[in-house]
Order: C-alpha cells, then structure tokens, then sequence
C-alpha cells in the first residue's frame, strides 16, 4: 500500500499522507510553513470544533444544509457532520492538525483544516469513501458553509481563551487565594517586623502581610472574570469583510447562542461586524489581564521567597518546604525552587503581553487582522503556564509554608522603628535622637529608654507592646 494518495484542490494535485483525514489545502500548508514545529494549541483545536459544531446546528435549524441549494445533505449525513465536529471538539482527532502557528495571519490554513478533516471524518461515518475525489459533505459546501475564516477563526480563538481561563486559570488562583487566606488566619497572633525600602519598619502581624497577599490573589480571581468579559463579543455571522455575505441574517445570534449553551460563557454576537472581524481589541484587553495576574504572581512569589531567605543570614520569617537539593557544589543548600518557577513564568506570561499589543495594533489593517495564529497562540500559552505554574506553587509550596515565630519576634525587639509608637509621647525630634543612639550603641530602643528613664516604665511598655502597633488607635 502507497504512503501517499493524491488530492485535488483549485491549485492541482497534492501528495497527502495515505490515511490522514485532512486533505490538500492542509498537506499545502504543511510544505508552506516548516517553521516552528509547534501545531496551534490543543485548546484552540477544540475551540474550532466547537465553533464547527455550532455553525453546522445553526445552518441545520435554518435548513440550509439540508435546502435547496448546492448539494443538499440528508439527515443521516447532517448527524454525521454534527458528530465528526463534536469529535474535533472532543480531542479525538487532534493528531489530524499538524500546521505550524506560524501560518497565513487569517489563519486560513487551518480552518481548511478543519474543514477536510471534518469532511472525511463525517462521509466516513455516514458510511461512505472519504478517500473518493467528490466529497457527498464537502469541506467548503457544508461544514464551512455561511463562514469565512475571516470570522469564524477569531471566534475560535475567543471560545477557547474564555474556556481556558473560565476552567483553568481561575480555578488555580482561586485555590491560591483560599491558601494564602487560611495562613493569614492561622498566623493572626505572630508579630513580626515590617519592612519599607526593604529597611525595618513598624511591627504588623504575620497574618496581616499574608492577608495582603491573599487579597492580591483575589483580586486577581477578578482580573480573570474580566479576562473572560473582555472576548464575550464573537465575530462570527460577519464572513469575509464583516457584511455577512453568503449567510443567513440570524446565523451569528444563533451560533453565539449555541457556543453560550455549550460553554456556560455568556457569548453574544458582535455588535458591530467590522470591528469584530478586523480588529482583535478584545483579546489584547483580556491579555492585558493576564499581564496584571502575572505581575500579582511575581509579586507574591518573591515576597515568599525574600521571607523565606536564610536560613542563617536572610530572614527565615517564613520556611519554604525543602524540595531539591540547591547546589551542585554548597552541600546541604536548599533554594526557593518553586518562587522561581512561578516567577519566571509570570516574565514569561508579561513578554506574551508584548506579542499580543504588538499584533493587535499592526496586525488589524482594514477588514482584517493578519496576526490572528501568534495571539491566539501566545495567549492560550499565558493562561497554560499561569495556571500550571500557580496550581504547582500552591501544591508543592503555599500550602506547605511554616511560619518561624522566632526569628520573627526577635526582629521587631531589635528594630529601630520600634521608636515610631513614642512619637505621640515625645515627638519626632527626640524620637529621631533615640533611634540614632540606638543605632549607634548597639542598644535597643527599650534598653535606651530605660536608661534615660523617657517615660515612666509602665506608660514605656504600653507604648512599645508591639501587639498594638500593629492597629489604629483612637
């Protein structure tokens, strides 16, 4: 049996792999574009499936495909179509998409793609010769029918970012969030030393500064909602240039309703076509997201990471979990493995941001955006590696942190800020006098002020009870 068969499409005869389902367009893009190795992301395949599924119910209870037009189709080819999309849908053809990312901006290639594999797939199930040169369900007649890629292709890559970060991303900040939460609660009582300019400040409680990181991730949970929100609008009904030519007046309220059943996303229709189908101002904001949930990660990560330094000579006020031996020379050395991978993802995620406004502004030219494949992909990325990232920090490092309540207290009776609660007593001047000599003999600042008998020894030791430093007072 030959390795190869041959296809026909507008341009001539095409060698293709003897049993793939894709056909000529797919095997020219193939040839065309051995660029990267890297085939579109399996979320955005899924979501062209979807988008496919949705087209072929919309064209369906229009009766377009089973009309009067140009080869209409039965019933029973109309299921196999439907069932070949959902099957794209599902993953189960994934290896049937092997064009590279980096491909004609529109992404024409692979929606054809699609297309011929959705094509052979259904005549297959419908019992009949997918490798016969009349197609009884053809890639354009049928399953692209009342499309262009020019917006069905767009609202593939919307589908599967708000997908991706309905059920991936926020999931994995939320777990944070509840994580660095019940820390915060667990180490209400633990006073330890604040730190402005990375030099001492007043005392605050443990739980307080992971409070305020938990509000970070919280916020970030929110971010991501708008993340969602930012790509509701589907460019989808405005075919080639956003007129809508060759489809049906409710083809895009109806596609976008099934996308909204099936996703439980709130997908509409595009206001306005010609925004919808050329520019991709939508998906830059919700990267724009992503882009200020990576900087929280970052953020929070290193943060841990400087608590966590030591254990001898850094501050030790927190114990990260011991993972990996650190160094391949220092025996018995332990790193902050995991702060570092979160944090390079999180660069990683804010270089994406680049790629993403780079292509949004020169890409969008007239009726159409020729970037589409990289930000689809790039963004798909962001939210993988977010989510991983933050769901492995969380497991192998968050939820495992051990406040050290040593180290901690013996910061805040060492510090110089400690003066900062005698200034309602004394005034900044003087107080500004102690910490100097403090600074200057060794002493702390209680040890001083006992000395020089400041202020009487209870109202001294109400003053310095760094526990209510750590509140407003009346």
């Amino acid at each position: 049996m030959s390795d190869y068969r041959v296809e026909h499409d507008s341009m001539g005869d095409v060698k293709v792999p003897a049993q793939a389902y894709y056909g000529a367009q797919t095997q020219r893009a193939v040839e065309n574009f051995p660029i990267s190795g890297w085939p579109l992301h399996v979320d955005l395949i899924h979501a062209i499936g979807l988008v496919k599924y949705a087209c072929a119910v919309a064209n369906r209870d229009l009766e377009k495909l089973t009309g009067t037009g140009k080869n209409p189709l039965k019933g029973d080819q109309v299921e196999a179509l439907l069932q070949a999309t959902r099957e794209v849908a599902e993953g189960k053809l994934d290896d049937q998409f092997p064009i590279d990312v980096f491909q004609t901006g529109s992404g024409t290639s692979s929606n054809m793609n699609a297309n011929e594999v959705i094509s052979n797939r259904a005549i297959e199930l419908a019992g009949g010769d997918r490798f016969a040169a009349e197609k009884p369900i053809h890639p354009n007649d049928h399953v692209n029918m009342g499309q262009s890629t020019n917006d069905t292709f767009p609202t593939a890559i919307h589908v599967a970012v708000a997908r991706s970060v309905q059920e991936q991303l926020i999931p994995a900040l939320q777990r944070f969030a509840d994580t660095l939460a019940e820390k915060a609660r667990q180490w209400d009582r633990i006073i330890k030393i604040g730190r402005t300019h990375l030099a001492d400040a007043t005392p605050l409680r443990l739980g307080q500064e992971f409070g305020g990181f938990a509000r970070q991730l919280a916020l970030s949970v929110l971010r991501a909602q708008r993340a969602v929100e930012a790509v509701y609008e589907l460019p989808v009904g405005g075919t080639a240039v956003g007129t809508g030519i060759n489809t049906h007046p409710e083809f895009g309220a109806r596609v976008a309703a099934v996308l909204a059943s099936e996703t439980g996303i709130s997908f509409v229709e595009a206001a306005d076509h010609f925004e919808g189908n050329a520019q991709r101002d939508g998906l830059v904001e919700c990267h724009g997201q992503l882009r200020a949930i990576a900087v929280t990660l970052f953020n929070v990560a290193n943060n841990i990471r400087w608590l966590g330094s030591g254990p001898r000579c850094g501050f030790y006020e927190v114990q990260i979990p011991d993972l990996q031996p650190g160094s391949s020379i220092m025996p018995g050395k332990v790193n902050p493995v995991m702060c570092e991978s979160l944090m390079q993802v999180a660069a990683r995620v804010m270089g994406n941001d680049g790629c993403l406004a780079v292509s949004g502004a020169a890409g969008g030219n007239f009726q159409l955006n020729i970037m589409m494949p990289v930000m689809g992909q790039t963004a798909l990325e962001s939210i993988s590696l977010l989510s991983s990232a933050t769901n492995a920090f969380v497991d192998l490092c968050a939820a495992d942190l051990e406040p050290n309540e040593e180290a901690c207290n013996a910061a805040v009776e060492k510090s110089l800020s400690m003066v900062t609660s005698l200034n309602p007593h004394i005034g900044y001047e003087k107080a500004a006098q102690l910490a100097k000599e403090a600074f200057k003999t060794g002493k702390t600042i209680r040890e001083l002020c006992l000395e020089q008998r400041v202020l009487p020894e209870d109202v001294l030791n109400d003053a310095l009870d760094p526990m209510s430093m750590t509140e407003p007072h009346a």
